[in-house]
């Protein structure tokens, strides 16, 4: 029997009824020997038989109870992956481990992130197991951007430092073969002091690719490194076997050299690997590292990771806000484009919300924190853009499949080539060459870095235009996108209705219409029922509350104001309350038509009024909507109001497919019935009713300017509040895309095509060597040209 003890979080238990349930429910389960749930704590601290249930099975249990276990999401630094096999077996490794929801490892950030429920796996054992698979690592603690470039810096300089030396080693016996060729013997003809020369770069400098190979091979895996370990020791040991038995054919210079080249080639990978990740350093760099607070009436400077909630922050003219808050005292104007690109200053008065890091242009003024640390919006968007870099796109998982089992397979297609050759051939020496070319040429390091640092440079491409695309997986299904479903208000139109007509039925005075529907619409958050209180607010002196408010969700309102039942709302709230609407039906029409809302208003069940109102377009809808449809793209406009009303407003940005009258709780029904059509459907909204849709959608794209909720539920945030960013999202995905299958298919070809002609000894093993190196630069540069995208 074999004792384990965790801790596991559980959200949702609100009473000792709830953690008595889990407690006994847990308690009759096979294996476990004690539990104890607190309430207070909310955990549940498990004592069990791992021979008999496992910590993902308690999770379930807990799950099926009715309540959650939260995922919990480590970042860990990996040390000592060179290809992509490396980091294909320590994925392996970690999604193998016990309760480990899902790993991602990234070769080209170094890093794996594994999810897993809260209390279920300790950090430590993530880390053992990598250690035990062959290489180091750490849990990252922090985002330290000096630590990272300090890092960086340390591994381009000692990959420059080795390359010098081996170079200056390596040409005296490249020089040497030559002078062979010619039949000039000199000292560089020489075997002994080519040996001299050799050992040096084999086990000095190419001691790195020994300790790679014995980590890899020790922890149960083959990568790179144990191709160049086997394909430079054949060369340079057979070449010591010829200089001993007296046979004036060495190889020395072919070890050496293609040791050489590969580290060149790692330090240009280096180089490019570190350009990849410059949208993330832009974005850290743009946060301010001191404060200015006011305390005990005195300003003092203090740093950006002591500010705490509740401080009054001073900002002067030319400086970047700190942190996020709300302004307390003065005015100005504020450039918040680093966040919604839109270039334009924003005035801010007393009441308005800042954003920390976005410039003060003009005055000065004094703000409350609200959101410090990893709480504020550029906090926020870095985390953001983090985890897609670290995402993979479901594209990769077949470059992971053949980078898993690539070094097998040629390591026996390098016996089967030296084999042929002496056995069939009879002919050691040309055997040997041709299985070196082959084990140096295979290298699967293109295949590992094709689409990771596509995905990093296209997330930090977006991420710079105000696009925040949440992971690869979201980027790969944008490009495959047909039809979007748009929905009106605040993201075609501005989201700011305005009262524009007022009629009044019964001889009641429109001032008076105006004064009931406002009071009445007091009560309520809906933006069509704010444009009425705005309107009342700014005609009328005092505004009134109801005695009793109904929101009814899709149709309007019911209240009882001054002893009258108001109704406020649509044809169809009228319809189920039996109210006829005949007078004003010919009113109502003629506002529709002008793609007008119209609402109507009863005083005890008799129609008293239509109020108008209008949502102006967003001046970008009409030609981002345009780019869209010719770009090839079905375009659908979803809405709750009334169909004449929605084809008017439609008409006007040029969409033809209008769904109108659609409730917001049918919106994701809405949404699914586009897809059964086998339409990959990309959802646009800003509003809470929106989350559903926007989850239910192949890709739900959030206006930035929008709500959290919509936000959180949405793959591609735009953080600025017009149409062209999707434009801009999609044209980004499918150059992306573009990107990725451009790496994939060199990195397939170079290996398809250099493995072949190596192995049939049209390829000299230096040669291999050096297209190797350079495959992984090529594939990385290529990745780089996103940076161009506009």
């Amino acid at each position: 029997m074999t004792v384990k003890k965790v801790n596991i979080d559980i959200v949702g238990m609100t009473c000792a009824a709830c953690s008595n349930r889990v407690e006994r429910v847990l308690a009759k389960q096979e294996g476990v020997l004690s539990v104890v749930v607190n309430l207070l704590a909310n955990k549940a601290n498990i004592e069990f038989d791992t021979d008999k249930i496992k910590p993902e099975e308690l999770v379930k249990v807990i799950e099926k109870t009715g309540y959650n276990v939260p995922l919990l999401k480590t970042t860990l630094i990996v040390e000592g992956m060179t290809c992509a096999a490396c980091s294909s077996r320590v994925e392996k490794v970690l999604n193998k481990q016990e309760g480990v929801v899902k790993a991602t490892v990234n070769l080209s950030t170094n890093k794996a992130v594994v999810e897993y429920p809260s209390g279920v796996i300790d950090e430590d054992i993530l880390v053992k197991i990598i250690e035990k698979a062959g290489y180091k690592a750490e849990v990252e603690i922090e985002r330290d951007l000096d630590r990272e470039k300090e890092l960086r810096e340390k591994e381009i300089k000692s990959l420059k430092t080795s390359f010098i030396f081996s170079a200056a080693l390596s040409l005296p016996l490249f020089s040497a073969m030559f002078f062979h060729m010619a039949g000039i013997h000199t000292i560089l003809t020489n075997g002994w002091f080519q040996l001299i020369l050799a050992t040096p770069v084999q086990f000095l400098i190419g001691y790195r690719f020994y300790k790679g190979a014995y980590n890899s091979l020790r922890g149960g895996g083959a990568n790179m490194d144990v191709l160049v370990s086997m394909g430079t020791s054949s060369a340079y040991f057979y070449s010591i076997y010829n200089l001993i038995t007296g046979v004036h054919e060495y190889y020395f210079e072919a070890s050496a050299v293609i040791i050489t080249l590969i580290l060149l080639g790692k330090t240009f990978e280096a180089v490019a690997k570190g350009k990849t990740s410059e949208a993330i350093k832009k974005l850290i760099g743009l946060q301010p590292k001191t404060a200015r607070i006011i305390k005990d009436g005195v300003e003092m400077d203090i740093s950006i990771e002591k500010v705490e909630i509740g401080y009054i922050v001073v900002v002067r003219p030319g400086e970047r806000i700190p942190v996020d808050g709300i302004v307390v005292e003065g005015n100005s104007a504020v450039d918040e484009s680093m966040i919604t690109g839109e270039s334009i200053p924003i005035d801010k008065t007393v009441d308005d919300e800042v954003i920390g890091a976005t410039i003060n242009k003009f005055g000065t003024f004094k703000f409350r924190a609200t959101k410090i640390g990893k709480d504020t919006v550029l906090s926020q968007i870095i985390k953001l853009v983090e985890d897609a870099q670290g995402s993979k796109a479901p594209v990769q998982r077949l470059a992971d499949k053949i980078a898993g089992v690539f070094v097998p397979v040629v390591v026996v297609i390098a016996l089967i080539t030296f084999l042929g050759f002496y056995l069939i051939g009879g002919n050691f020496n040309i055997g040997l060459i041709n299985a070196v070319a082959v084990l140096v040429i295979a290298c699967p390091c293109a295949l590992g870095l094709a689409t990771p640092t596509a995905i990093m440079v296209g997330t930090g491409k977006g991420a710079e235009n105000g696009i925040l695309i949440k992971s690869g997986e979201h980027l790969e299904r944008a490009h495959k996108i047909d039809t979007i479903v748009f929905d009106k208000t605040g993201t075609i139109t501005k989201g700011e209705p305005e009262v524009t007509d007022i009629i009044s039925f019964n001889d009641m005075d429109r001032d008076e219409i105006l004064r009931i529907a406002a009071s009445v619409e007091r009560t309520s958050e809906h933006p069509l029922g704010q444009s009425i209180v705005k309107k009342g607010e700014e005609e009328l002196l005092k505004l009134l509350e109801p005695e009793k408010f109904i929101a009814i969700p899709g149709k309007g309102l019911k209240a009882t104001f001054e002893g009258k039942e108001v109704f406020i709302g649509n044809r169809k709230l009228m319809s189920d309350n039996n109210i006829s609407i005949a007078k004003g039906e010919e009113i109502l029409l003629k506002l529709e038509e002008e793609g007008k809302t119209a609402m109507l208003l009863s005083l005890d069940n008799k129609l008293s009024g239509i109020l108008a109102v209008a949502d102006k377009i967003k001046e970008t809808s009409r030609d981002a909507i345009e780019e869209l449809k010719n770009m090839g793209l079905d375009i659908y406009m979803i809405t709750g109001d009334n169909k004449r009303t929605a084809k008017a407003i439609a008409k006007e940005v040029g969409i033809t497919n209008v769904l109108a009258e659609v409730l917001p709780e049918n919106k994701a029904e809405v949404v699914e019935e586009i897809k059964s059509r086998g339409k990959n459907v990309g959802m646009v909204g800003d509003g809470i009713n929106d989350a559903p849709a926007l989850a239910a959608a192949d890709v739900g794209f959030a206006i930035g300017t929008g709500t959290d909720v919509a936000m959180e539920a949405a793959d591609i945030t735009l953080m600025r509040g017009d149409l062209s960013s999707i434009v801009t999202a999609i044209r980004l995905s499918h150059r992306t895309m573009r990107t990725i299958k451009q790496n994939l298919f060199w990195a397939f070809f170079y290996n398809s095509i250099g493995i072949p002609f190596a192995a049939l000894g049209f390829l000299d093993p230096m040669i291999a060597g050096a297209a190797m190196a350079f495959s992984s630069v090529s594939v990385v540069t290529n990745s780089l040209r996103l940076k161009k995208f506009n």
